[in-house]
């Protein structure tokens, strides 16, 4: 994070495993949009690849996709590579979040995607929040908006230390 974002931002730390283009950029969009749950296993190990040591315990959590999206893939891709990592770790994984609108955030500019972001998320399972270390996981970082507000949330529900991990990052 810049040192401007890291002053109020709730999130400690956020590591990107790779830019979002070429091979990473192609991988995702079968993976999100093709059905390849299998991309999840060649995403991982740069996940992994990605993170210091963590110290446990650390849950870690996904950053809730819409229902709709969902829907249309069969699954939540974001989920499933939390799922996946937090196997490769040790950790274990929870549905902290859920999304509560079904806005989609691609193509959107900033001050469009943080509006709309302040309201998206819902805590789970307050009792498993508080006091807890969480690292979020997503596939892609475009303004860290939806890092920033899922952070929100869970610091806001008594999370001790939130980190966040994504695959690309876009620029």
């Amino acid at each position: 994070m810049c040192a401007s974002c890291r002053r109020t931002s709730s999130l400690t730390h956020v590591w990107v495993a790779t830019e979002y283009e070429q091979t990473a950029k192609r991988l995702l969009y079968l993976f999100k949009f093709e059905r390849a749950q299998d991309a999840a296993g060649f995403i991982v190990p740069y996940l992994s690849d990605a993170l210091p040591y963590l110290e446990k315990p650390t849950l870690v959590a996904h950053v809730p996709s819409a229902s709709s999206r969902v829907r249309q893939r069969g699954y939540d891709h974001a989920r499933l590579l939390a799922k996946h990592l937090a196997r490769d770790q040790g950790l274990w994984h929870r549905t902290l979040l859920t999304r509560v609108d079904q806005t989609r955030q691609v193509g959107a500019k900033r001050s469009v995607r943080l509006k709309q972001l302040a309201q998206s998320f819902r805590p789970l399972k307050p009792e498993v929040i508080k006091g807890a270390r969480i690292l979020l996981v997503d596939d892609v970082v475009t303004t860290g908006g939806t890092l920033e507000a899922a952070a929100s949330i869970l610091k806001q529900a008594g999370a001790r230390r939130v980190d966040a991990i994504v695959f690309a990052a876009k620029q």
